[in-house]
C-alpha cells in the first residue's frame, strides 16, 4: 500500500496521526492518510513564513517558470492520479481526468501572467506607480467534490504573486492532493507551499493563525462564515467560494429533446455534486409535461456505478454524511412532489443515489429552497417570464445560472435580470481558467480565476513621487 506523507518545509513527513480514506464505491479502506496534529500545523505556517522573503523576491518569470516544472510534473503522472482521486472521490475516471488536464492548464494559465506595474499619472509635478505586490502567507482550504482543480487554482495564482502557501485538503479527499505535494517537493523551494491534512479539527487553527495573511477557502456557506469569524481577529483578507442553488430558466421557444441532455447533464454533472451544477430548472407551461418526460427518460438510462469501471456514467456520492443529506431530500421529494425517475438510494454497497427527476414541488419545498448537493433535479412550472426570473432570484445564493432560447438576444435579456455571479446561454458548466468566477449573495467573496483572481493574492501598493 502507497505511504502518504504530508510536506512541511520541503520535507515528505509522516503524520502526528493516521486517518483512513474509504472509496465511496466500495465503503472499503482505501488507505492511510497521515493526520497532522496542531504542532505539525504550526511547523508549516512557520516554513512558508521562512520561505516567504525569498520566494516574494523571486521573479515572477522565475516562479512562473517553476510552475510550469510543476504543471509538466503533473502532466507526466496524469493517469495515476485520475485513479487515485477516481477511487478517492467516486466519479467516473473520464471526469477524474478531466479534472486533472483541467488543474494542469489553470497551473500552465497563471504561470504564463505578469503583474506589470501601472503608472497612474505622470506629469510635471509628479509619478504615481502602482505595485501588486505579496501578502505573505496563503492558507488555501479545498473541497471534496473537485479538490484538485480547486487545488490548481488556489496554489497557482497565491505563488505566482509571490505569496507561500500551506495548503489543507478536504478529510475525505487527501490523497491525490498529497500525491501532488511529492511533485511539489521535486519542483518548488522548501517552504513554498506546505501540504498539511487533518479530520477537519484544524481549520479554525489555520484560519485564524497570526502569520497567514489570507484564506482562500472552497466549501459550505455555513463554514465559511465560520472561516469569516476566525479570520476577523487579525483582518485577514478573505475569497471564499461557498453554497449554491443555481437555476435554469427555459423559455418557451426551444425543443425539449433537443436541450434536456444538456440540462440533465448540468445538472448531474459529478454525482450533482457542485456549487454551479443546475438545481432548479424552470420550464414554461406549455413544454413542462414533455420535459419532465424527457429528463426522467434519460435520467433512467444513465449507467450509476464505481467511477473506474469502464462505461460508468455517475459514481457515488463522495461521502456517508453527505449521502443521508441526500437521502433526506429524497425523502422530502415523495413527500412533497412528483418523482418522475429514480428516487432511491442503490441497494447495494457505496452511496448511490439513482438520478433523479422531480416534479409538482411548491416553491417553499427543501428541494427547492435548500442545496442539495446530490443527482436531483426538481423541474418547477411558470407561465410568465418576470415570475421565473423573480423565482430564480428569490435565494441566498448566486455563483451561475443559465438561461435557454432559440433567441439569443430575448435570453440576453433575461440572463441580464439573473442575480449570479456567472450566467450561460445555452449551455451550463463551461468554465475557462483565464475567465473570472465569483459568486453573489451567500455564494462567495472576492474573485478566482482570470487576472482578477491572481491579484486577488496581491495588495496594491502606490508609490507616490514628486518630481
Amino acid at each position: 500500500m502507497t505511504a502518504y506523507k504530508l510536506l512541511i518545509g520541503g520535507e515528505l513527513v509522516p503524520g502526528a496521526m493516521t486517518s483512513t480514506v474509504i472509496n465511496p464505491a466500495t465503503e472499503d479502506v482505501l488507505a492511510t492518510a497521515p493526520r497532522a496534529d496542531l504542532a505539525q500545523l504550526h511547523q508549516a505556517v512557520a516554513a512558508a513564513k521562512a520561505a516567504f522573503p525569498v520566494w516574494s523576491a523571486t521573479p515572477i518569470r522565475v516562479r512562473g517558470a517553476l510552475l510550469t516544472k510543476l504543471a509538466d510534473a503533473m502532466e507526466a503522472r496524469q493517469a495515476e492520479l485520475a485513479r487515485l482521486l477516481t477511487e478517492e472521490q467516486g466519479k467516473p475516471l473520464a471526469e477524474a481526468k478531466w479534472e486533472i488536464v483541467g488543474a494542469i492548464a489553470s497551473i500552465r494559465y497563471f504561470a504564463s501572467l505578469h503583474l506589470p506595474p501601472m503608472v497612474l499619472r505622470e506629469d510635471a509635478k509628479r509619478r504615481i506607480v502602482q505595485e501588486r505586490v505579496p501578502l505573505g502567507v496563503i492558507a488555501a482550504i479545498t473541497q471534496w467534490n473537485v479538490p484538485i482543480i480547486l487545488l490548481a487554482t488556489k496554489i497557482a495564482a497565491a505563488l505566482l504573486a509571490g505569496n507561500t502557501v500551506v495548503a489543507k485538503p478536504a478529510a475525505t479527499t487527501p490523497l491525490t492532493t498529497l500525491k501532488i505535494g511529492e511533485l511539489c517537493a521535486g519542483v518548488l523551494p522548501p517552504g513554498v507551499i506546505n501540504i498539511v491534512a487533518d479530520q477537519n479539527d484544524l481549520g479554525s487553527a489555520l484560519t485564524g493563525h497570526p502569520d497567514v495573511a489570507k484564506v482562500t477557502f472552497t466549501g459550505s456557506t455555513a463554514t465559511g462564515k465560520k472561516v469569516m469569524e476566525s479570520a476577523a481577529g487579525s483582518l485577514k483578507r478573505l475569497t471564499q467560494e461557498l453554497g449554491g442553488n443555481d437555476a435554469a430558466i427555459v423559455l418557451d421557444d426551444v425543443d425539449p429533446k433537443e436541450v434536456a441532455p444538456k440540462l440533465l447533464a448540468g445538472a448531474m454533472f459529478n454525482s450533482g455534486q457542485g456549487c454551479i451544477t443546475i438545481k432548479r430548472l424552470y420550464v414554461h407551461d406549455s413544454q413542462y409535461g414533455e420535459m419532465c418526460d424527457e429528463l426522467g427518460r434519460l435520467a433512467r438510462e444513465i449507467i450509476v456505478d464505481d467511477g473506474i469501471k469502464q462505461g460508468t456514467q455517475m459514481g457515488p456520492l463522495q461521502n456517508k454524511a453527505q449521502f443521508e443529506k441526500v437521502k433526506g431530500f429524497l425523502e422530502d421529494a415523495r413527500q412533497n412532489g412528483n418523482i418522475v425517475a429514480g428516487g432511491k438510494a442503490l441497494n447495494r454497497k457505496g452511496y448511490f443515489v439513482q438520478p433523479t427527476i422531480v416534479r409538482d414541488l411548491a416553491d417553499d419545498a427543501r428541494l427547492v429552497k435548500e442545496e442539495q448537493f446530490g443527482p436531483i433535479l426538481p423541474v418547477l412550472r411558470y407561465s410568465d417570464v418576470d415570475d421565473a426570473i423573480a423565482r430564480a432570484n428569490d435565494t441566498d445564493f448566486g455563483p451561475g445560472g443559465s438561461v435557454w432560447s432559440k433567441n439569443l438576444d430575448r435570453a440576453y435579456a433575461v440572463a441580464a435580470r439573473i442575480d449570479s455571479g456567472t450566467v450561460w446561454i445555452n449551455q451550463h458548466l463551461d468554465m475557462h481558467p483565464e475567465v473570472p468566477f465569483s459568486g453573489t449573495k451567500q455564494s462567495g467573496i472576492g474573485t478566482e480565476q482570470g487576472q482578477e483572481g491572481l491579484e486577488e493574492f496581491t495588495h496594491a501598493k502606490i508609490i507616490n513621487m514628486a518630481m
